[in-house]
């Protein structure tokens, strides 16, 4: 039979997906997740120069009646004989495409998943069974799946070989360049989000943050996505127990656990969120002023972040508190958190206006020996049941006067000699001590008068 030369390029793969766009079965996909960013993006047509050709009119047949069919069943069931009549054909990597779409139109996850597989050995660089690898893989992890962690090793691997490969991606024959770029940005949105699952999974949080604010901004749809809402709001809450590669956030944390609220699926989901994010708030503003205004600003739409006063720092509080008023008339704790927190000249004002003045304070008794008593005057101290002050005395106390350990003291008398600012202790000299109460007397009994 004379041979006929019949060059077929991929872009009747292209050309019968743009006809009829496979969809992601709900069943299949996060119901969470917009239909927009569901949708794969097509793949990139070869060059008609390099299309692959087929000469056997046999197979060209074969291919032909498969991806001509409009049915996507009968399509598959052509599609699959001819890949196994013909498993080496040049027109393996398009049909591998083409059925692998038709696998996701009909919601067969598990042979989309093998298709797409499939598809990469024959083409590792196909852009779109990385794609729906990736962003299959991620949903199964956020959904529970068993194999979480392989499954975000995995969604990892294929995103960075999706992001890697993305620059070389061609616009597809027919495509507007606001339609390409689109694509483009959806593709690179579920990369970042598989790459900044796996990172979080790895406690790895800066590239998570990084990652997962760069799938958020990638297009309208994903800044609605509570499934990446809730994914980076995850990066932002401290792990327990503490992780030193931790960088507290509290702005971006009440941001985007606020965005949280306004997106969440239910009522209580809502107002976790929102206490949470009310918490952060205001550990970083110092108060709740302003929380309403910044609640209202992540319920009308995703950023960016208001500006939000910080709350003073330790070293501006101290100053503030020690310029304030009399340092005299300040409570122990107020000293104490001058002296640890303050710049060393609002440290010195306090310090001199009460070094050698002998002064009455209320404590806890953490340790007694007859020449000092270690003694908690703050109220987080005495709860840390931890000293912050060294009362010494000479002469030393007698026995009879020793307080017990763990004594509340009416009162005290010292006279501040000197201190240390971390971990705080404060000497004083010339300790009193209340006198110890009497014991009380004992009931006395009256006999009764003789008769009655």
């Amino acid at each position: 039979m004379k041979t006929i030369l019949v060059t077929v390029v991929l872009g009747v793969a292209a050309a019968a997906v743009a006809q009829n766009p496979a969809q992601p079965a709900p069943s299949t996909l996060n119901p969470a997740t917009p239909p927009a960013q569901a949708q794969p993006a097509p793949s990139s047509q070869a060059p008609a120069s390099q299309a692959p050709v087929i000469k056997d009119p046999a197979e060209y047949n074969a291919y032909v009646g498969a991806i001509q069919q409009k049915d996507p069943n009968a399509q598959i069931s052509g599609l699959e004989a001819f890949l196994t009549q013909y498993p080496n054909s040049v027109m393996k990597a398009a049909a591998l495409q083409t059925l692998m779409q038709d696998y996701q139109q009909t919601g067969n996850q598990a042979k989309t998943v093998d298709t797409a597989t499939k598809l990469l050995q024959v083409d590792p660089t196909n852009e779109r069974a990385l794609f729906l690898l990736a962003y299959i893989d991620r949903i199964k992890a956020q959904s529970g799946d068993p194999n979480a962690q392989q499954d975000l090793i995995d969604a990892k691997k294929y995103a960075q070989q999706g992001l890697d490969n993305l620059p070389k991606f061609t616009k597809p024959e027919g495509m507007s360049d606001a339609d390409f770029q689109k694509m483009k940005d959806q593709m690179t949105g579920v990369f970042n989000a598989a790459i900044g699952l796996a990172a979080l999974a790895d406690h790895d949080y800066d590239t998570a943050r990084k990652d997962l604010l760069a799938a958020i901004n990638s297009s309208p749809d994903s800044q609605k996505d509570f499934t990446l809402i809730y994914a980076i709001t995850q990066a932002y809450v401290p792990p327990k127990p503490p992780d030193p590669k931790f960088t507290p956030d509290p702005l971006s944390a009440a941001w985007f656990n606020a965005r949280a609220s306004v997106l969440a699926p239910s009522p209580q989901y809502q107002q976790s969120f929102e206490k949470y994010a009310k918490s952060q708030y205001m550990r970083y503003h110092g108060g709740e002023d302003g929380w309403n205004e910044f609640l209202a600003a992540a319920k009308a739409g995703p950023g960016p972040i208001p500006a939000v006063k910080p709350a003073p720092t330790p070293a501006e509080q101290a100053h503030n508190m020690a310029t304030s008023g009399d340092p005299t008339q300040m409570d122990f704790a107020q000293w104490e958190f001058i002296l640890s927190n303050g710049a060393q000249a609002d440290q010195d004002l306090v310090w001199n206006a009460i070094k050698g003045k002998g002064v009455k304070l209320q404590g806890t008794v953490i340790k007694a020996s007859p020449t000092e008593v270690d003694i908690a005057a703050s109220l987080d101290d005495i709860d840390a049941k931890q000293p912050d002050i060294k009362l010494t005395f000479d002469p030393p106390l007698a026995k009879t006067k020793l307080p017990k350990d763990g004594a509340a003291l009416e009162y005290f008398i010292g006279v501040p000699a000197s201190y240390t600012s971390n971990p705080f202790m404060m000497v004083m000299e010339k300790g009193e001590l209340p006198p110890p109460k009497p014991a009380p007397k004992a009931p006395v009994h009256h006999k009764p008068a003789s008769g009655q």
